[in-house]
């Protein structure tokens, strides 16, 4: 079951910036909103600025950051999924799709986790950009492939 979307918040809020710095562990390189948030709240999906600040295109459009979703997918790419998305038929129509959507957010610059239509660097920036879009089918892949879930406690609470 994909997780729920929900709407963003206004570009750094005082208590968004503090949970991403919590859950990142450092201070975000680039301005965000936040796109998509857990069940209690708190940020799990992060829209980065396209550039950061010294004006060079920012690597990572979309960004995971609810700890839970992002421990999953780890483990699904520690087990392969990169090539398995990759090699997968099925989907090889849709992941051409997200990968020129999100080049086309990026201004045609081709960038980390997503925009290489001949390669996927990164499930959890595809996951990340699919929760953010609302949803598609390859996060849909990463989703029921890594089991990611939300948490029984928010994962900012965790990190205090």
């Amino acid at each position: 079951m994909s997780p729920p979307v929900s709407g963003g918040s206004s570009p750094d809020s005082s208590a968004d910036a503090e949970a991403v710095r919590a859950l990142i562990g450092r201070e975000p390189h680039a301005g965000f909103r936040v796109s998509v948030r857990c069940p209690f709240g708190a940020p799990a999906v992060i829209e980065n600025a396209p550039r950061d600040a010294e004006g060079h295109p920012f690597p990572t459009r979309e960004w995971l950051t609810c700890r839970a979703l992002a421990t999953a997918v780890s483990r699904l790419e520690a087990d392969g999924g990169v090539r398995m998305l990759e090699q997968d038929p099925d989907l090889a129509q849709a992941l051409a799709g997200a990968h020129a959507r999100h080049q086309a957010v990026h201004e045609g610059h081709r960038v980390a986790g997503a925009g290489d239509p001949d390669h996927v660097k990164c499930l959890h920036a595809q996951l990340a950009f699919a929760l953010s879009e609302g949803g598609n089918p390859v996060g849909d892949w990463i989703i029921a492939r890594s089991g990611a879930g939300w948490p029984a406690t928010c994962c900012v609470e965790r990190t205090a």
